[in-house]
């Protein structure tokens, strides 16, 4: 219990996006914001008081946590669940689907050849 109590999800370690609700607009942390000299890596927490939206000019209270864009998908409760793949990101389940769908065809392709 010792490790894994003190133990972080990809969800917890990654930085959270910011997304403006007037406009759509998202604040990423890892590319920060070159029109307003903001760093990349600066958390949205840490952003100036006076800080805008680049495209709306809203305030930082019109800005809603949508997560990390690496994050796994789902609720956190459920990231132990399901032989491990739970704690997969989007992409990686993309690529193990889509990848195990092209061995299956290469398996049923191959079988053309035998005689």
């Amino acid at each position: 219990m010792s490790d894994q109590a003190n133990e972080q999800t990809l969800a917890e370690q990654a930085p959270a996006r910011y997304e403006c609700r007037s406009c759509g607009y998202v604040y990423e942390p890892s590319k920060g914001d070159d029109n307003r000299n903001i760093p990349p890596g600066t958390p949205f927490e840490e952003l100036p008081s006076d800080w805008r939206c680049p495209v709306c000019s809203a305030r930082t209270s019109a800005f809603e946590n949508i997560g990390s864009s690496g994050a796994p998908s789902g609720f956190q409760e459920n990231l132990g669940y399901g032989l491990g793949v739970n704690t997969l990101t989007p992409a990686q389940k993309n690529l193990l689907i889509f990848g195990s769908l092209a061995l299956v065809f290469l398996f049923f392709m191959s079988l053309y050849g035998l005689r």
